[in-house]
């Protein structure tokens, strides 16, 4: 059933041939087909500590599409990824690859989930550690990675890597590929950011593995997979008063998913049993549009041109039969 409101698509329902296996996640709805190709829609769904929230928001998920092709053909130079095209602006067609169970978090400065634990008094955080002497928003002498298992459903929690090795999650050799796609990703994010005056905090990776070699694809590698750099897996700060603001303890201005995050806290809600989602107004709704448009404007120097939303699923239907054939 393909449900759509204010404008949104809630969740595709596409019937195309060859379809083997079909995910939906939190906010992308995934088609594996049996040529080794797989169909990523992104949706307007939009989650937060885990739970998917009731309303979509509409264009983010023409924005999650649209930057991270951007950034996956900007970095392709640096580590490999699955992405082959983009026919629809809520689409992105590639290779299959098995998800690696492990979220690959690399961490330029002390923000969001790495400072809470800090307020906490932690000073190791996924087996990293993490100096002493910092504040809220404070860069790290060097990136870290922390990362976290991927969960299929409910909390992705926080692992160390001798905890990954020893659950067999990947192997060292697998390990130490991530971790050098990892940083060389966040580098050139980070270099690319500051072509738009933006700073790249914090921000999530994921891998998988390829099977057998098809379609031109040699096989037993590892590929950077999913989305990259977006307001949904990213945190940014404006680098324009970021000193300043810290020299005078003031929060800094970001364009990420905290925002969202922080309201529902406000709220009362962190995703915990027994809390309400609570209601989320068309003012609301509309400034999370506007932040996520600027932030793909922001990051790639280019205007966003809304898609049509009037029958989403049938926009998108019709642009996957064309491209497929």
């Amino acid at each position: 059933m393909t449900v759509e409101m204010d404008g949104t698509l809630m969740r595709s329902d596409l019937k195309l041939p060859g379809v083997e296996k079909i995910y939906r996640g939190k906010v992308r709805d995934v088609y594996h087909l049996a040529d080794g190709r797989t169909i990523l829609v992104a949706s307007d769904r939009i989650s937060a500590f885990d739970v998917v929230l009731p309303r979509g928001i509409p264009h983010k998920g023409q924005v999650l599409t649209q930057l991270s092709w951007h950034m996956l053909q900007a970095t392709a130079h640096v580590a490999p990824n699955w992405a082959v095209a983009s026919p629809d602006p809520n689409v992105v067609i590639g290779h299959t690859a098995k998800t690696v169970p492990v979220e690959m978090v690399v961490r330029g400065y002390l923000a969001g989930h790495a400072w809470r634990q800090y307020k906490a008094g932690h000073r190791m955080l996924c087996g990293a550690g993490m100096p002493e002497g910092l504040k809220e928003n404070d860069k790290f002498p060097q990136p870290l990675i922390t990362p976290s298992t991927k969960a299929e459903e409910g909390h992705d929690e926080d692992i160390t890597p001798a905890e990954i090795l020893k659950q067999g999650l990947c192997t060292q050799e697998e390990w130490d590929t991530m971790c050098r796609y990892a940083l060389a990703l966040f580098a050139e994010g980070t270099r690319l950011a500051a072509q738009q005056g933006l700073i790249l905090v914090d921000t999530k990776y994921e891998f998988g593995r390829t099977g057998p070699g098809r379609n031109g694809m040699p096989g037993g590698r590892i590929l950077l997979i999913d989305e990259i750099h977006t307001p949904d897996s990213s945190r940014y700060f404006y680098a324009d008063g970021y000193q300043e603001r810290q020299d005078t303890n003031a929060p800094q201005k970001q364009l990420s998913k905290e925002f969202v995050r922080e309201w529902l806290i406000a709220h009362d809600f962190m995703g915990k049993e027994g809390q309400r989602v609570p209601e989320m107004d068309d003012a609301f709704v509309r400034s999370v549009t506007e932040r996520y448009t600027e932030l793909y404007e922001r990051i790639t120097g280019q205007r966003l041109v809304p898609a049509p939303t009037g029958d989403m699923n049938a926009r998108v239907q019709r642009a996957l039969e064309e491209y497929l054939g």
